[in-house]
């Protein structure tokens, strides 16, 4: 009677530890916006916000926050970006078309989205085959794009956006690669700039790294300073929209110690739904000490796409 007592014992523990084993590797969803939900951090976005952000605006200046692409742009690998001029139904483009002799010029793109400054959706990360609010790899992703969780469904950004300048914070032009920044460097860098993160920001880093894409394109494109996984954790919990950086990765690489591969991505894209913007052109918002400032995004809405390519644009 002990002995089966004692089974009966062991075996209630472990069916709980097993349970507890699962909540924990579920913990993150589903989604405190809903099991539906597929736009994660967006959903602090609100009108509020823009009108906000509105009054930042004291000079007028516009800073184009993206970089140029082409052949040569170092990249993860294996993406690649290439661009081909046409000149389709002409047969020549001195004859040109009609009395008029109109002419013109196609292109055609064959390019990874995720290729110079880009937008990483929700769908690009996972958790094993869990994504964002516990969806299967498989119940999403498809060769012919992505049925849910697609970077065309994020709306237009348009708030408040902190820019912690971790160069100058660290004393340097370029902060070494595999350089951390948790929770002491994050409120150490708001401290000296004399600003605060807020619900709905885009917070942006600026290292110094992107002045090394020509320079050294191969530290560039392998190693990064970048953010650490206590201070991604820090940043959600502040309830950011978007994290980026002048990186090509967004989190310090070398990855810290007893970190996960890309696990920095992991805590923002799958397990709080909070955006990721790289290779971000901040050298023009350091120079002017820039800070906060209006940020503008509205990406490509190709259907089904995992990232996009873009633009945004910072007016103060």
């Amino acid at each position: 009677m002990k002995f089966s007592r004692t089974l009966f014992s062991m075996a209630g523990a472990l069916a709980l530890t097993a349970s507890f084993a699962v909540q924990a590797q579920s913990a993150w969803y589903p989604s405190k916006w809903g099991s539906a939900d597929e736009l994660g951090s967006a959903n602090y976005l609100t009108p509020e916000l823009v009108l906000q952000a509105s009054k930042l605006i004291k000079t007028g200046k516009v800073y184009s926050l993206g970089i140029t692409v082409n052949t040569t742009t170092p990249a993860y690998p294996p993406r690649t970006c290439s661009i081909y001029i046409v000149q389709p139904g002409q047969t020549g483009s001195a004859e040109g078309l009609g009395p008029t002799k109109t002419t013109y010029n196609d292109d055609i793109l064959n390019c990874w989205t995720g290729i110079g400054t880009q937008l990483d959706g929700l769908g690009h990360i996972g958790v094993g085959d869990r994504y964002y609010n516990g969806l299967k790899w498989g119940e999403f992703a498809s060769i012919g794009g992505l049925t849910k969780l697609g970077a065309d469904k994020v709306p237009p950004m348009v708030t408040r956006a902190v820019m912690l300048d971790m160069a100058a914070y660290f004393g340097v032009d370029v902060v070494k690669e595999g350089t951390p920044f948790n929770k002491a460097e994050i409120d150490g860098a708001m401290k000296r700039q004399g600003v605060e993160v807020r619900q709905g920001d885009v917070v942006i880093f600026h290292t110094g790294w992107l002045s090394l894409i020509d320079k050294d394109p191969k530290r560039y494109g392998s190693v990064e300073p970048g953010l650490g996984r206590e201070g991604a954790r820090y940043l959600v919990s502040k309830g950011v929209v978007a994290i980026g950086a002048d990186t090509w990765g967004l989190e310090a690489i070398p990855f810290e110690k007893d970190a996960g591969i890309f696990e920095v991505h992991q805590i923002l894209l799958p397990q709080s739904g909070t955006y990721i913007l790289e290779n971000i052109n901040t050298a023009e918002l350091a120079k002017d000490k820039a800070y906060e400032f209006l940020f503008v995004l509205g990406q490509n809405k190709y259907q089904g796409s995992v990232q996009s390519m873009i633009n945004p644009i910072a007016i103060r």
